[in-house]
């Protein structure tokens, strides 16, 4: 990495946008919330502003509910490759869960993605939150916290080896000589671990990026360790300077100890602005949104997080602290943590609670001018909490044009953000290096290339 540090910026969609009453609002068309056509122009917008990626959370279950918010799910494979048809840089970064899917699988779908999008893929490693999944594959009961990084750990080996399993040179198409590909260069893997039994090669060339860049989100002490080991770039949620300051630290701490360089490890937390020409009239924008919320929506996102069932004739009363219990498998996430730091730190009634997590589920929701905004991005920047945020816009389209019209220029302006692209690959736009190919055990072909058929 060379020349002045600069910041890394990705645009995180969620359907309608991050506030769980942006569907409502009057800058939002909740009929374009199934329209690719609406995705796509998202995106090219976010290229226009040479953003590093556009990401898709996921997850294998209906998890919220519905009935008051616009909390479905789209399959981020699906729409991500009409996305990459429909751009030429920008990043593409999809959630998938090493609990509810299977290496060989997904290898094969985050190959098929570098290679449409001629190397701008990333993969979002998730080991699924939300126990509702279970019922949806046959298993009677959601795995623990541990078991699933467990398994995580073994899958993401597993799948580096999948992506690894051809080298650069196998795939030769010389048609004078008549050789497709060198099937010395195609090796199987013969994983046999405690979780998978994989023999592989993978049926796909090795991508342009050698791999999609690794994306880890989880801040739990599984998911550090985790994300210390095999990330290359950290989403995560802190609502402090200070807090950031620790997990960046942590992180960068934890990588160097197994020999990686930390500069290769991107901490980016997210963040969701509202942006007015004054700071009171971006509060004020905060406010309707927030006057929007169904509590019957937010009571029950309190309840998932912290464990505790309200109603909503105690919306003014102070949050219940004594009810939270904080052991158990919900207090091993980092999302428990999170709220009840809020709780102890802000002493808020329930309802301000419930508008606090409205706006981004426990991220940093900020409002204030351009300018604010940005001093408020370079603080985090250049005060070791960053390498740059996963911007969450509370609505869509319109906060994030807010954000690229306005913001952007002055973080340009300030020498922090680039002004165009330098490369074409995701890799190359976080400054991460083509990774080599691990080694494994050549593959004997049963007819040489020089045999005849």
């Amino acid at each position: 990495m060379t020349g002045r540090r600069q910041l890394h910026l990705n645009l995180f969609v969620y359907p309608g946008g991050h506030h769980e009453a942006a569907w409502r609002h009057p800058g939002t068309d909740p009929e374009r919330l199934l329209d690719i056509g609406f995705y796509q122009e998202l995106a090219r917008a976010a290229e226009d502003a040479t953003f590093d990626a556009v990401f898709l959370a996921d997850g294998p279950s209906l998890a919220d509910d519905v009935r008051y918010a616009s909390r479905f799910r789209l399959e981020p494979f699906t729409w991500l490759a009409a996305i990459a048809a429909a751009t030429e840089r920008i990043g593409l970064v999809a959630t998938a869960s090493t609990t509810y899917t299977e290496p060989y699988n997904l290898a094969r779908l985050f190959a098929s993605l570098d290679h449409l999008s001629r190397g701008r893929a990333g993969w979002n490693i998730v080991t699924t939150g939300a126990p509702q999944a279970a019922a949806n594959f046959g298993l009677d009961a959601h795995p623990t916290h541990a078991e699933r990084y467990d398994r995580a750990d073994e899958f993401v080996d597993v799948v580096t080896r999948l992506w690894d399993s051809w080298e650069d040179e196998a795939l030769v198409a010389d048609q004078k000589t008549g050789l497709f590909a060198d099937t010395d260069r195609i090796h199987p893997i013969d994983h046999q671990g405690r979780h998978f039994r994989v023999r592989g090669p993978l049926n796909t060339p090795r991508s342009p990026q050698g791999r999609p860049v690794y994306v880890q989100a989880g801040s739990s002490r599984d998911g550090r360790a985790f994300a210390a080991r095999h990330a290359e770039a950290v989403f995560t949620a802190h609502q402090t300077l200070a807090s950031g300051q620790e997990f960046y630290a942590d992180i960068k701490s934890r990588a160097a100890a197994l020999g990686r360089d930390p500069d290769l490890v991107l901490v980016l937390p997210g963040i969701s602005p509202y942006i007015a020409s004054t700071e009171a009239e971006a509060h004020a924008l905060r406010r309707e949104f927030d006057e929007l919320v169904q509590p019957a929506y937010s009571l029950d996102l309190l309840h998932r997080l912290l464990g505790v069932r309200l109603t909503a004739d105690r919306l003014d009363e102070p949050f219940p602290r004594q009810l939270v219990e904080p052991g158990g498998e919900r207090g091993n996430g980092s999302r428990f943590r999170l709220v009840l730091d809020i709780v102890d730190r802000e002493r808020p009634t329930v309802r301000e609670l419930l508008h606090r997590l409205a706006g981004a589920r426990g991220h940093q929701v900020v409002a204030g001018t351009p300018e604010q905004i940005a001093d408020h991005i370079q603080e985090w920047f250049e005060h070791g909490a960053a390498d740059g945020f996963n911007i969450m816009p509370p609505w869509l389209p319109g906060g994030f044009g807010l954000f690229a019209d306005h913001v952007v220029p002055i973080l340009r302006a300030r020498g922090l953000f680039r002004t165009a692209y330098r490369g074409t690959t995701l890799r190359d736009h976080y400054g991460l290096p083509r990774p080599a190919a691990v080694s494994v055990t050549p593959l004997t072909p049963a007819i040489s290339p020089k045999d005849p058929a």
